[in-house]
């Protein structure tokens, strides 16, 4: 499996759109890619977590850390793969049950892999770097499905952090060309 047969597989389950699109980051776009739809398909899921654990390969690390909800299905499939714990950030802080702005948890000193599906800028992903730095954790990288390269690579080296990506931009359009 590779980068080319996941940009195929999205392609074929309808996980690439094309029309006007407005970002989570506010950024305009003609291509939207639904990595939240690609989990939906296990053989699609499973390839892209194929990819995530060669990229992972030569890191050390001891919690799998996202932010729901576009992270949650890669980073439990990561979890399963792997056998590190996992921690969901909540995008926003709960004020019911038991509160608080995450499900597990980071002990200080663990080296955390923040997953996310697409980035642009990096908005969100930075929000969990953030968070693991404040919960006295450290960030080994990020590690994306697919990077849109639109300003994310930048802001996290900004930040200290390193990207990883299954994939690009460009080569879910080679893909689909080819």
């Amino acid at each position: 499996m590779g980068a080319k047969e996941i940009a195929k597989r999205m392609l074929e389950v309808g996980a690439l759109k094309f029309g006007e699109f407005t970002l989570s980051s506010g950024k305009k776009s003609n291509v939207y890619v639904d990595v939240k739809l690609a989990c939906t398909y296990p053989d699609l899921l499973k390839m892209m977590t194929s990819e995530m654990v060669n990229l992972l390969e030569n890191q050390q690390f001891d919690v799998i850390a996202c932010v729901e909800l576009g992270g949650v299905p890669l980073a439990v499939s990561l979890s399963l793969e792997t056998g590190k714990r996992l921690l969901i950030f909540r995008k926003k802080k709960k004020d019911y049950g038991l509160g608080g702005d995450r499900v597990g948890f980071i002990e200080k000193g663990e080296r955390a892999v923040v997953v996310e599906d697409v980035t642009t800028t990096g908005g969100s992903a930075l929000s969990a770097v953030e968070r693991v730095r404040d919960a006295g954790g450290e960030v080994v990288c990020v590690l994306t499905v697919v990077d849109r390269k639109e300003g994310s690579e930048e802001n996290f080296r900004k930040a200290g952090v390193r990207l990883l990506s299954v994939l690009t931009l460009d080569d879910l359009n080679r893909a689909i060309q080819g």
